[in-house]
């Protein structure tokens, strides 16, 4: 497998990642073309050059290399979603503009772990797969929060649905990215996520 510049969401130094790092990405490629379960520990270790069971020096095994990669880019999206609205001050339309763009670009650069979180978190064991859920829920409480400073007619459900559906079409990029190049893809979803946001 050629290595690829995508799903950096999952490295410290995506210019220098770390053999841990290289596994993960290796797996994140490979669990978004197959599915978690169809896919071996030789697996991963023949796309990133070592044999399966050096992959155990760094992994219990499959499941936890799955579990590690959904924590990792749940606590990427938390943290980044928060440091975006921070820096965008106290104007609810560029915390949202920034909110979108954050997302936008993270879906863009990640679709493997796009493809992999929305097919196979249901694998995850039980106490993982809740503490990814926690993480995810505090990230849409971000975007509520925003939503609602726009929306003050709105409740928070109705703003959590709002956020659930802009994910829907900003995470669409598995199936639509390589249509356009990426800027002009980029603008695309970024327009059309604040109209459904702002709608």
């Amino acid at each position: 497998m050629a290595e690829s510049v995508m799903d950096a969401a999952l490295h410290a130094d995506a210019g220098n990642p770390s053999r841990r790092e290289q596994i993960l990405r290796a797996a994140a490629q490979l669990f978004a073309e197959r599915g978690s379960r169809n896919v071996g520990v030789d697996d991963v270790g023949a796309a990133v050059g070592v044999t399966g069971p050096a992959i155990y020096r760094h992994f219990a095994g499959k499941d936890a290399m799955l579990a590690e990669m959904l924590l990792r880019i749940s606590e990427r999206l938390l943290a980044g979603g928060t440091e975006v609205v921070a820096a965008a001050g106290a104007d609810p339309q560029a915390q949202l503009r920034a909110l979108v763009d954050f997302q936008v670009d993270f879906a863009l650069d990640n679709p493997a772990l796009i493809t992999v979180q929305d097919r196979d978190l249901g694998s995850l064991p039980d106490d993982d797969a809740a503490q990814v859920r926690r993480l995810q829920r505090r990230y849409v409480e971000v975007w509520v929060t925003v939503l609602a400073r726009l929306h003050p007619a709105s409740d928070a459900e109705t703003c959590r649905a709002r956020a659930h559906a802009v994910f829907g079409l900003i995470n669409s990029t598995p199936h639509s990215a390589g249509r356009l190049d990426r800027p002009a893809m980029a603008a695309l979803l970024t327009a059309m996520a604040l109209a459904a946001a702002t709608s």
